[in-house]
């Protein structure tokens, strides 16, 4: 599996908006239509942003313990999103009605979005899955990294511990720390002519 790491954007950058489809808003296992903004988390401390995908083999190595993760840091406060930007023509097991059932299946107590233009990833200048970021109450960039050290058959247990610790200093009201190390995992499958310049 070739590795594609995280952009790395500045610190400080402002929280780009978005305003996406909720594949966790249903009915009778339907996608309910329902649009998810940024600004539905206005008043929260902290929101932590997450590129995720279906098939990639990264995010299904953390996604039970990222979900374990996010409503621990939900219940402190913080606010929770994930974000699939694949093609999905090209990666069926990306399409929203796939994403309902990983959402289902995880128990993901976050909205999970379809980002279908892949305009938001953009934005975020976001690279691979997973890819995740820390914004403050202010909305500024905080963290933007991996979620601990752990990879597939690293050996090494999944504790959170980067994201975590990140989360963590913002809701105290202080910065994380500066060294921080990119994500990895695969890259978003961007849809043909729809690659971006900071990709490959």
């Amino acid at each position: 599996m070739s590795l594609t790491p995280s952009t790395m954007l500045p610190l400080g950058t402002p929280a780009p908006d978005f305003s996406l489809l909720n594949v966790d808003g249903q009915v009778d296992g339907q996608v309910d239509g329902q649009k998810v903004s940024l600004s539905r988390f206005a008043g929260s401390p902290a929101l932590v942003v997450a590129f995720f995908s279906n098939h990639c083999p990264y995010v299904k190595y953390l996604a039970d313990d990222f979900a374990t993760f996010a409503r621990e840091v939900q219940a402190k406060g913080a606010a929770v999103v994930a974000i699939a930007s694949n093609d999905v023509a090209n990666y069926p097991a990306d399409s929203p009605d796939q994403m309902v059932a990983e959402a289902e299946s995880r128990g993901y107590s976050f909205p999970y979005l379809y980002d279908e233009t892949q305009e938001v990833a953009k934005a975020y200048a976001a690279a691979c899955t997973p890819d995740f970021y820390v914004f403050d109450a202010d909305r500024k960039l905080a963290y933007r990294g991996q979620f601990d050290a752990s990879r597939p058959d690293s050996g090494q247990p999944i504790t959170g511990v980067d994201l975590r610790a990140a989360v963590e200093a913002v809701l105290a009201g202080k910065a994380p720390v500066e060294d921080q190390k990119p994500s990895v995992g695969c890259n978003i499958k961007w849809k043909q002519g729809n690659e971006p310049p900071y990709f490959g």
